[in-house]
């Protein structure tokens, strides 16, 4: 005879649950570790922005000092026909932020009822606001009368914050260079040892940036300038636009360093196709 055993279903352990509780427990704490590590990653990018910008700021008033309020105010970068606007606030005040350095521009302020001024052949610097003050007569008045009066100091003025060096693109096609790099430039500020090292202070504590990148070396496993041990600059250097090198600015857009801040622009493209041609020749 046969005998046939019956079926029966057994409940699956306990110990299921746990296990797949643990996956789930797993898969939330992955998470979470991913959210936190994009989250440094794009906090870390912020704070490597730099200036890379300057300004334009200002009075406009009447022939009897008397604030323009309302005048339009326009910068215009003549080499790529960039256009800034803005309009004079109370007391006759206008900013212009957030320009791209170098130039040259004209700059116009004119209103309803008076006759436009320019100022021409500006440059903005590196992180400054070029002062410029305008005067407007009365329509009526005739243009060979016209008086205009302008102020352009790039030293003693209200937005400098702090002894800072500046080389512009007329010093830096004008120097002679002989490997061509930026550590010629920057030895134009008498605070510096020639290789980075600034009042003092180690290379190692600069705050290197280009075009608001960072590239600087807090490790010490390389040389102290961009381009280390390649012994070439991270951009040509008739690209250099203008290099700024500040010890102790009173800016809070520029921190992270206790040597200096050394703070390269490049070029911004034109409408116009150039080039150059470097040479070396040994007798």
């Amino acid at each position: 005879m046969k005998h046939v055993l019956p079926l029966y279903s057994f409940p699956a352990p306990s110990s299921t649950f746990r296990i797949f509780s643990s996956h789930s427990l797993l898969r939330r704490s992955t998470t979470a570790i991913t959210v936190v590590a994009l989250f440094l990653l794009s906090s870390g990018n912020l704070l490597a922005q730099g200036v890379t910008t300057g300004g334009v700021e200002g009075v406009v008033t009447d022939e009897a000092g008397g604030p323009l309020v309302g005048a339009s105010v326009t910068a215009v970068h003549v080499p790529s026909g960039t256009t800034y606007q803005t309009v004079a606030r109370t007391g006759g005040v206008f900013t212009i932020p957030g320009m791209r350095v170098g130039g040259p521009y004209t700059v116009t302020a004119s209103i309803i009822g008076y006759a436009e001024s320019s100022e021409q052949d500006i440059t903005v610097a590196l992180g400054q606001d070029i002062r410029l003050d305008f005067r407007l007569s009365q329509e009526a008045i005739v243009l060979e009368a016209l008086a205009v009066e302008a102020a352009d100091d790039d030293v003693m003025n209200a937005s400098r914050t702090g002894a800072a060096t500046f080389i512009p693109q007329e010093m830096v096609q004008t120097q002679p260079s002989v490997k061509r790099t930026t550590r010629d430039l920057i030895k134009n500020d008498p605070r510096g040892d020639g290789n980075y090292a600034f009042a003092g202070r180690n290379w190692l504590y600069n705050n290197i940036t280009l075009d608001g990148s960072y590239f600087s070396n807090p490790f010490g496993l390389d040389d102290p300038a961009p381009g280390g041990q390649t012994a070439a600059d991270p951009v040509p250097y008739d690209a250099v636009e203008q290099v700024q090198v500040a010890i102790a600015p009173f800016d809070v857009r520029q921190s992270g360093f206790t040597g200096a801040n050394v703070n390269t622009v490049t070029k911004s493209g034109t409408n116009t196709l150039r080039g150059g041609v470097s040479l070396y020749w040994e007798p």
